[in-house]
């Protein structure tokens, strides 16, 4: 078969997913409570049509069946991740049995079936008891987690190889501590950063462990949510914009994990302003020491900045947005039941930008997709969700992905979000992501017309 676009021998191909999205039973198996369980139970109403963590699709019971699914649609990767309040309930002390049988399971299943497993320490499910002490404001819990990803490598790191310190940590410190989206939905510019940096250094702690193992074959990354930053016009002030933009939302991140260093520019502006983090001379030199082998990529859309139009009102909450506005491009295509923007070339230059300025890390897509609401909509007579859109989505952002990598770009694979319609935090199935539906009331999966597509894509290493 001749195929227009092929990618590199033994390229990833799979799905992402997160323990707390998918794995449902939230009180079986001695696991400890969540801030999302917590949430959940005192503020139900925060969530789509009431819908809270229990209603994942339940892969802790399920995981034999689903992995068997998985194999059918060619899966060679799969990324999750472990839940610390499942393994250690509470964040320290015990280890819980049940948890290491399950995930044991679920590892020993995955390779069995061709499946290679990447696993993720951190996807936003901070155990309550670590939370109430100050979640990632306090230097204990970065200790705690330390120790945490200490046992997970210890517990599977003889058959795991790729293993991933946090997913997206801009979520938990921008969702918990900025715009309300995440708990404990403080409103503090400055704890956001002293959240951030926190986060950085257990990412640099837990790398320094797993490097102390010297686990032959085995990588640690870290998995980011990029959003390349495109200003209005070329004006300096638009210009300015967009540099300040991608050092708070990009550069925050990248640079420490990958250059061991903060960017100069984003130091200056935070000490213009008063705020930047508590931090020791040790914490820099180990930023420094232990840095990532390989980088996760997640993108769904980009960031479009213009100077701004007004001057920041002096009684509101310092903001990023204190520097920039955001623009609304004319005639951008939008997803509109998510309201995002659907770019597709913003693959490409995120890559590029990984080459230029990042040494050309290896990297992969650790997630890219499409929600959609009411997809029911479009079951034919088979019962099967004709599911063009999402073929299309994919297509497009692998063309892109394509070119970069054959303009030298050390991509390694494409990880789709996700594999089974998931449960998604405050918005629960409001919009459904999966290559595989859900029904939510008998829990039955059917393949989408999207997966059989993808099926095949994995088969034929292209399309």
């Amino acid at each position: 078969m001749d195929l227009e676009y092929t990618f590199p021998k033994g390229f990833w191909w799979g799905a992402a997913a997160s323990a707390p999205q998918t794995e449902g039973a939230p009180y079986e198996g001695n696991k400890g409570k969540t801030v999302w369980d917590y949430w959940y139970e005192k503020e139900p109403n925060r969530f789509f049509n009431g819908v809270g963590p229990e209603n994942a699709f339940k892969f802790y019971n399920n995981y034999e069946e689903d992995i068997k699914l998985m194999k059918k649609l060619n899966f060679n990767s799969y990324r999750t991740s472990i839940s610390w309040s499942r393994l250690i309930p509470g964040g320290v002390g015990e280890v819980n049995n049940k948890a290491v049988e399950f995930y044991n399971n679920v590892i020993n299943q995955l390779i069995e079936n061709g499946i290679e497993p990447f696993l993720n320490l951190f996807h936003f499910d901070m155990p309550m008891e670590m939370q109430k002490i100050g979640g990632w404001e306090n230097k204990e819990v970065v200790e705690a987690y330390t120790n945490y990803a200490k046992i997970c490598f210890k517990l599977f790191g003889d058959r795991v190889k790729k293993w991933t310190t946090f997913n997206e940590p801009i979520g938990p410190a921008s969702g918990g501590y900025l715009y309300g989206s995440q708990y404990p939905g403080i409103v503090n510019f400055k704890k956001a950063i002293q959240v951030s940096f926190n986060t950085m250094i257990a990412n640099a702690k837990a790398i320094k462990e797993y490097k102390k193992m010297n686990i032959k074959g085995g990588e640690i990354g870290i998995i980011l949510n990029l959003s390349p930053v495109y200003p209005r016009s070329n004006n300096l002030s638009d210009l300015r914009a967009g540099k300040v933009a991608d050092l708070f939302f990009n550069r925050s991140f990248i640079d420490p994990a990958v250059k061991g260093v903060y960017p100069n520019e984003l130091v200056e502006i935070l000490d213009n302003y008063s705020h930047l983090p508590n931090y020791t001379e040790d914490e820099i030199n180990l930023l420094k020491d232990n840095t990532v082998d390989f980088l996760g990529v997640n993108y769904y859309q980009p960031r479009r900045v213009k100077a701004k139009e007004n001057m920041p009102n002096p009684y509101a909450p310092f903001m990023p947005d204190y520097f920039y506005d955001e623009y609304i491009m004319p005639g951008r295509r939008m997803n509109p039941y998510r309201g995002w923007e659907i770019y597709e070339k913003g693959i490409y230059d995120i890559m590029i930008d990984i080459k230029e300025n990042y040494n050309n890390i290896p990297s992969y897509i650790s997630e890219n997709g499409m929600g959609v609401e009411n997809e029911e909509r479009f079951l034919n007579k088979n019962g099967v969700i004709e599911d063009d859109y999402r073929i299309d989505f994919i297509k497009s952002h692998l063309k892109w992905l394509h070119k970069a990598i054959n303009e030298g770009c050390n991509c390694k694979g494409y990880h789709l979000w996700t594999f089974i319609d998931n449960w998604s935090w405050l918005n629960a199935y409001k919009n459904r992501y999966g290559l595989v539906s859900l029904d939510l009331k008998t829990g039955k999966r059917t393949i989408k017309e999207s997966g059989y597509w993808y099926k095949d894509v994995i088969k034929n290493n292209g399309f």
